[in-house]
């Protein structure tokens, strides 16, 4: 079975960054929350890669169900598309940000 990502923590690039300068990092994109009450940036990926593993998960017992004839093949092949779909996304976004990163540590300071 998929385990879930618990242990995934998200955290400031720089320890300290924040207390350095508390308001460089607001604005719904940084550690805080926004002052509208907004979601941070580490919360919406945490979200998200909840909402993927759970995706996958579904698509697992969906096919478990398959295997003792309690589904349909419809069923299955969209259960397995949605987790194909929700996974290659997440890959899309991980490039993203890696790259992201690589490119801000090649700039001077």
């Amino acid at each position: 079975m998929i385990g879930g990502i618990g242990a995934i923590q998200f955290k400031t690039a720089v320890d300290g960054a924040e207390s350095a300068s508390p308001n460089l990092l607001q604005g719904g994109i940084g550690t805080q929350a926004s002052e509208s009450g907004g979601s941070t940036f580490a919360e919406v990926l945490g979200q998200a890669a909840t909402k993927t593993v759970n995706t996958l998960q579904g698509a697992e017992q969906m096919s478990m169900q398959a295997l003792k004839g309690d589904a349909d093949t419809r069923q299955v092949v969209d259960a397995v598309l949605s987790a194909q779909q929700a996974l290659q996304t997440t890959i899309a976004i991980r490039d993203k940000v890696v790259s992201a990163y690589l490119e801000i540590s090649r700039m001077s300071i």
